[in-house]
C-alpha cells in the first residue's frame, strides 16, 4: 500500500483518461486555479490509492510519477526535454544518494530529474545568474515536493567557476559550457561525470574539444530523436510528426 499520506506531500489526482492534476497536501481548502475548491485534510493518514470525491467526480490520490511532475510545471525559460534529460541521467552517471550539481536552473525541469534520481539521501545545488529564474525552479521545486533534496545558489559560474566540492556529476545547459569545464573538473570526484547539453554544432564541437584537451576520459556525444508509434492490430506505423533536434548532449568523466 505504500507509506500514509503526510502533510506537505505532493498528490497527483488522477482518472482514466486524464492528466493528473498536482496539488500539495495541506488541512483545509484550497483552491486549485479557477476550477474551485478543494479540501484534502481527510486523506492525512490515508493510504495511496484512496478515492477522493471533487466537483461530482471520483479521482485516486496517487503519488506523483516524474511525469506527472514535470507535466505540472510553470514553464518560463526553454526546458530540457524528457528524452534529453533521461538520458543525461545515464551520460551524467548520477544515482541514488549522489551529490550532483547542474547550471544554469532554468525553469527547474532538470533539476526536479536530478532530485528525483539522487532520491532522499541525495543532494542537488543548482546554479544560475538570474533571481528570476532561481525564483521560478525554486518554485517548480517546491510544487513537486523536492525543495529539501535541493540548494539553489546565485552564482554566474562562467566567471565565477563552481564552488561545490566532491561533487558525483555535474550538468551544465549553458551557452558556452567548455568555460566552465575546467572548474566543473576540480569539483568533481574521481571517477565523476561532466555532461553538457548544447544546441548547435558549434557549441558541441567547443565542448567536446575542451573536454579532451582537459584530459576528460570516455567523451563521447549523443543527438536523441523520438518517434511515435500509432499501434494497432495489424495497423501498426509510425507517426507522422516526430520530436527532432532539441539539443546535442556530451560528456566525460574524470579518472585522474
Amino acid at each position: 500500500m505504500g507509506e500514509p499520506w503526510s502533510e506537505g506531500d505532493p498528490v497527483a489526482l488522477k482518472r482514466a483518461g486524464e492528466a493528473a492534476r498536482l496539488v500539495r497536501l495541506a488541512r483545509g481548502p484550497q483552491t486549485l486555479g479557477n476550477e474551485g475548491v478543494l479540501d484534502l485534510t481527510e486523506l492525512i493518514g490515508m493510504a495511496p490509492g484512496t478515492v477522493v470525491n471533487w466537483l461530482g467526480t471520483e479521482y485516486r490520490a496517487l503519488r506523483p510519477s516524474l511525469s506527472d511532475l514535470l507535466a505540472s510545471l510553470h514553464r518560463g525559460a526553454q526546458i530540457i526535454t524528457a528524452k534529453d534529460a533521461a538520458h543525461l541521467l545515464l551520460m551524467a552517471g548520477v544515482s541514488p544518494g549522489a551529490t550532483v550539481a547542474e547550471a544554469g536552473a532554468g525553469s527547474g525541469a532538470l533539476t526536479i530529474v536530478l532530485a528525483h534520481a539522487v532520491g532522499p539521501t541525495g543532494r542537488v545545488v543548482s546554479y544560475d545568474r538570474r533571481d528570476d529564474f532561481l525564483d521560478a525552479a525554486r518554485a517548480n521545486v517546491r510544487r513537486a515536493g523536492l525543495e529539501r533534496r535541493v540548494e539553489f545558489r546565485r552564482r554566474d559560474v562562467v566567471s565565477e567557476g563552481i564552488d561545490a566540492n566532491d561533487l558525483a556529476s555535474i550538468i551544465l545547459d549553458l551557452p558556452e559550457p567548455w568555460v566552465v569545464l575546467p572548474s566543473a573538473l576540480q569539483a568533481l570526484t574521481p571517477g565523476g561525470y561532466a555532461a553538457t547539453y548544447t544546441p548547435t554544432y558549434n557549441q558541441l564541437e567547443r565542448t567536446v574539444r575542451s573536454f579532451r584537451e582537459l584530459g576528460f576520459d570516455e567523451v563521447r556525444a549523443v543527438e536523441l530523436l523520438e518517434r511515435g508509434l500509432h499501434v494497432g492490430e495489424g495497423g501498426t506505423r509510425p507517426a507522422f510528426e516526430m520530436l527532432g533536434h532539441t539539443g546535442f548532449l556530451a560528456a566525460g568523466r574524470r579518472v585522474a
